[in-house]
C-alpha cells in the first residue's frame, strides 16, 4: 500500500483501536492492522497530536514498577470516525471510477461523474 494512502488511515485505525478499549503505546503498535506499518516511532507524535486536538486523553498509572501512559478516545475523537465513514461512499465512488477509467470495470458500476465522453 503506498505510503500516503497509509497515512490517510492511520489517525483514524489509532482512533478506532482507542475507541474499543483504553490502551497504551505498544498494545497499540499490536493492535493496528499490520498492512499499515505503525511503528512506536511514528505512533507517538500521532498521539501527541491526537491529544493536541482533543481526540484522545492521556493518564499514567503503574504497571510492574513503571508508569505507562494509557490512552483513551474522547467524544471528539469519536466524531473524527463518524466524521471518516461518512465518507467512504465518496472513496468508494473514487476507486470505481479509476477502475471504469482504467478499464477494470463495467461502465455501469463507474461513479455518475466517471462517465466517459470519448
Amino acid at each position: 500500500m503506498d505510503a500516503q494512502l497509509k497515512r490517510g488511515f492511520l489517525e483514524t485505525c489509532v482512533l478506532a483501536t482507542l475507541e474499543r478499549r483504553e490502551s497504551y503505546g505498544y498494545q497499540i503498535v499490536k493492535d493496528v492492522p499490520p498492512l499499515l506499518g505503525l511503528t512506536e516511532s511514528t505512533l507517538y507524535p500521532l498521539l501527541k497530536r491526537l491529544e493536541s486536538a482533543g481526540c484522545i486523553t492521556v493518564r499514567s498509572a503503574e504497571h510492574n514498577g513503571r508508569l505507562r501512559k494509557y490512552y483513551r478516545v474522547t467524544p471528539a475523537g469519536a466524531a473524527r470516525i463518524e466524521e471518516f465513514l461518512a465518507e467512504k461512499s465518496d472513496v468508494m465512488s473514487i476507486y470505481r471510477y479509476i477502475e471504469f477509467a482504467h478499464g477494470a470495470a463495467v461502465p455501469g458500476e463507474a461513479c455518475d461523474q466517471g462517465e466517459r465522453n470519448d
